[in-house]
């Protein structure tokens, strides 16, 4: 299957490629470059690629495709609470007329990265993809209007699936250090203890990149009649833990460390416990890393490559790294490559 992969250099993108090499797609990407330098150990093989923004793709750019899998967005929720309107202009408006073009040139199925957290605030009960959808933020507001302006459009030539990833953790060289299992590790490993800012009690799933671009694999090869306009938690219920709880596995894990739950943040209202039956029923697919896997992967990466203090800081957290770009005049107020048309 000839294949699409959109945010081919971010976190997730990279992780997700040499899966699908694997498994004897014929896998191109379409990047804005973000992310392409922060790499953290030997450099990723990227597939053959456009570099474009989301928001300039053209209809010749997706011809002859079977599939594409949208990774690409502004991912994560305070980039996005400082810029919302960028956000839904990229996350929001961009997918949609990405997908709308997509069905016009002929792409089959349309695989959309959607999140967890559409969820938000859910307590203590196991949420299903059936459960409504409470976007606390701009980020996850963004996923639920695709998720429905794609289902609007969905007919029996083009067939979008909703992947709802719970929030990832891994190894990818091309690293995050905002999310939260990847941020602890590298907070233990640097400074010795593992920095809780909330008061640690509300719950995250978590899922293993690798795990998540397995879900996508399988999603481009499932029955149309099964996975069309459907959506699908993905991860496991045993990584279903508080933030405390995460931490605890990390203070496990890494040699030396110690828990600190500061509280200083305050109270986070995101809390949410998710049930992840269907993909199995359905598709047969589950998760497989466990979160002190993930924390073990994690130690050791970061400890082989030589992360330091100033990379984890800034060149692998989101805000910070386009922030950079910024001040360097790499990208303007909406954030478009300055040289993105030179």
């Amino acid at each position: 299957m000839r294949v699409l992969v959109t945010g081919h250099q971010g976190y997730l993108g990279t992780v997700m490629v040499p899966i699908l090499w694997a498994a004897g797609h014929d896998v191109a990407g379409l990047d804005n470059g973000y992310f392409a330098e922060c790499v953290l150990g030997p450099a990723p093989e990227d597939p053959p690629a456009v570099r474009a923004d989301l928001r300039d793709v053209t209809a010749d750019q997706l011809t002859g495709f079977d599939a594409i899998i949208h990774l690409a967005a502004l991912s994560n929720d305070p980039l996005g609470s400082l810029a919302p309107e960028i956000t839904h202009d990229i996350n929001h408006h961009a997918s949609v007329r990405l997908a709308t073009l997509a069905k016009q040139v002929g792409v089959g199925r349309f695989l959309y990265a959607s999140t967890c957290s559409v969820y938000g605030s859910a307590g203590e009960d196991l949420v299903t993809e059936d459960a409504p959808l409470r976007p606390l933020t701009p980020y996850a507001e963004s996923k639920v209007r695709v998720e429905d302006d794609l289902a609007a459009i969905a007919d029996t030539g083009f067939t979008p699936v909703f992947l709802r990833n719970a929030t990832a953790f891994g190894f990818s060289p091309r690293l995050r250090a905002d999310i939260v299992l990847n941020n602890l590790v590298g907070h233990a490993v640097l400074t010795g203890e593992v920095r809780v800012l909330s008061d640690g009690t509300p719950w995250r799933p978590l899922v293993h990149a690798q795990d998540i671009a397995r879900a996508f694999l399988t999603c481009l090869t499932a029955p149309r009649e099964v996975i069309d306009c459907r959506a699908y938690n993905v991860g496991t219920e045993t990584n279903n833990l508080t933030v405390s709880e995460i931490a605890d596995a990390v203070g496990d894990v890494v040699p030396g460390s110690r828990v600190v739950i500061t509280g200083e943040s305050g109270p986070d209202p995101r809390s949410y416990r998710v049930d992840f039956s269907r993909a199995r029923d359905e598709l047969g697919y589950e998760a497989q890393w466990s979160i002190p896997d993930g924390a073990a992967e994690l130690y050791r990466a970061y400890t082989d490559y030589g992360l330091t203090a100033d990379a984890f800081t800034n060149r692998f957290t989101r805000l910070k790294h386009l922030q950079y770009l910024q001040s360097q005049g790499e990208l303007d107020v909406t954030m478009r490559r300055i040289n993105a048309r030179a």
